[in-house]
Order: structure tokens, then C-alpha cells, then sequence
């Protein structure tokens, strides 16, 4: 009785130690990954900084560094994140709504959640063939924003509906019950209840998604997307450039002057990547005071 009593005493505390170890490890890479992280940020903010100012943000392309700015880049990011925003996210929480208030559980929903899963994890590259193939060539819309915009927003429904099928499900049933029993309809419990109760996590993944989307290149370069353009887009319906191409454009040039550009224009993109996030939080918490 003695022995198996200290026999369990030993492997409770090589668990622990093995717990130990693994917690550990885990610290250990989470900060080397912040570390690697950081080390890059300061680099980029130490080539990019001097680059930065109120020309070189109000300044088109050119192949003179000095004369090189972010203008059309900039603008069209900005024109592109919009549309995306505005196709994307009513698509992709509706269809999060439908499939887990209204859709009849059985085969075809199990499928289709199957599928929607196996999406998200489909290389970016793929949606720009399939943009391509589709918006550009099949609907005739060229080489324009909204084929961009279709083409990402595609890329990013998947994320979208996954985050807000998941936000839905952790409301309580109990919401549902009490506004069926008041005379609800299913429409008027899921509108006034279920989606603004779980507006915040539905605007967590929308959130994940839009950053996903204005750091892309491979779908925009294969859809066509212009790397030196010289003008503003004044409608869907016309070419355009990003900030994800202007970068790696300069990047691909020998000058390092093109290199230090291509900082500044990494600095500007994080620079709009936080505005647009600090935007989305603002919206998500003023949402979660008034629902307390």
C-alpha cells in the first residue's frame, strides 16, 4: 500500500514537471515569436521613417525614388477595403444567421458547413485564379476594383461566417424562449435579439478578416491589379493599385532607395491596419456597454 502510494506521489510530480516543461516551451516560443516580431518592426521603422512625410504620402508612383509616393496606392486600398467591407460582411453574417436560426439540421446543412470549413483554409492564390477566371473574364468586369473586391471578398466569407455562426451560438437559449413567448416571430427574435447580442464577436472575426484581406497580394496580382499607376480611381468600374502591390514592387527593384520606400509604405499600411482596427473595437465596445 506504502509503495503504490509513493509510487503515485513520483508520477504526479513528473506530471507536473512535465506540465511544467510544456508551460515553459510555450513561454518560450510565444516571446521568441514577439521577439522575431518586434526585431522587424524596428528595422522597417528605422528604414522607413526618414521616407515619410507629407510628399511621399501625396506623391503617385515613379521611377525616381525621390519623387515616389503612395497616392494611388493608398486610395485605392481604401476604395477596396470599402467594397469588401460592404459585400462581405451583410453575405457573411447573413449566412451565418440563416444557417443557425432558420436552416433545417440534417445532410445538406452538415455539408455545407463541411465546405464552408474546407474554404477557410484554401490558399489565397486560389481565389485570385477563380477571380480571374470569373469576375475579370467570365462577367467581362476587367481588371477593376470590384473584380478585386469580389475576388477578396471571397477570399474572406469563410472566416466571416465561421466567426459569426460561433458568436450566435453563445447566445443563451433562454433569450429565444423568452421573446418566442412573448409573441416573437423567428425574424423578430433573431433581428432585435440574437444578432445584437452577438454583434461583438461578429465584429471580432469581421475585424480578423478585414486584416486579412488589405495585407493579400497574391489574389490581387493575379486578377491584374496595376503596379504603377499615376491616377485615383473614381469608381468601381476603374483599374487600380494597393498598398500590398505598391510594396512589392519597390521591393522587387534593385535601388535600396526603392527598399527604404517600401518601409515607409509597410508603416503607412500598419498605420491604416490600426486605424481600421481601433474603428472596429470602438464600434464593438460601444455595442457591449449598451447591451449591459
Amino acid at each position: 500500500m506504502a509503495f503504490s502510494s509513493e509510487r503515485e506521489k513520483l508520477n504526479l510530480r513528473k506530471r507536473h514537471a512535465r506540465a511544467r516543461g510544456f508551460a515553459f516551451l510555450c513561454a518560450l516560443v510565444t516571446w521568441s515569436s514577439v521577439l522575431i516580431l518586434g526585431i522587424l518592426l524596428f528595422q522597417v521603422c528605422i528604414d522607413g521613417f526618414g521616407w515619410l512625410d507629407w510628399e511621399f504620402i501625396n506623391s503617385f508612383p515613379s521611377r525616381f525614388p525621390d519623387r515616389a509616393g503612395i497616392k494611388s496606392a493608398l486610395v485605392g486600398t481604401m476604395w477596396l477595403i470599402s467594397l469588401v467591407a460592404a459585400i462581405s460582411i451583410p453575405v457573411g453574417v447573413s449566412t451565418a444567421l440563416y444557417l443557425e436560426e432558420f436552416a433545417a439540421k440534417g445532410r445538406l446543412s452538415k455539408l455545407i458547413e463541411v465546405n464552408i470549413a474546407n474554404l477557410a483554409g484554401v490558399p489565397s492564390i486560389v481565389y485570385g485564379i477563380l477571380g480571374l477566371a470569373v469576375f475579370v473574364r467570365y462577367f467581362a468586369l476587367g481588371r477593376s476594383l470590384i473584380s478585386g473586391a469580389l475576388t477578396m471578398s471571397l477570399l474572406i466569407l469563410p472566416i466571416i461566417i465561421i466567426a459569426s455562426r460561433e458568436a450566435i451560438r453563445t447566445v443563451p437559449m433562454s433569450i429565444r424562449y423568452a421573446a418566442l413567448s412573448l409573441g416573437a416571430t423567428r425574424w423578430q427574435t433573431t433581428w432585435a435579439h440574437v444578432l445584437p447580442a452577438s454583434f461583438p464577436g461578429i465584429m471580432t472575426g469581421v475585424i480578423l478578416s478585414l486584416s486579412r484581406a488589405i495585407g493579400e497580394t497574391a489574389p490581387i496580382i493575379m486578377i491584374g491589379a496595376l503596379t504603377f499607376v499615376a491616377f485615383l480611381p473614381a469608381g468601381p468600374m476603374d483599374s487600380f493599385t494597393v498598398l500590398s502591390i505598391q510594396i512589392y514592387n519597390w521591393v522587387a527593384r534593385p535601388q535600396p532607395e526603392f527598399h527604404d520606400l517600401a518601409a515607409a509604405g509597410i508603416i503607412v499600411l500598419l498605420a491604416v491596419l490600426l486605424l481600421m482596427n481601433a474603428t472596429a473595437i470602438y464600434i464593438r465596445s460601444k455595442t457591449e456597454r449598451r447591451l449591459k
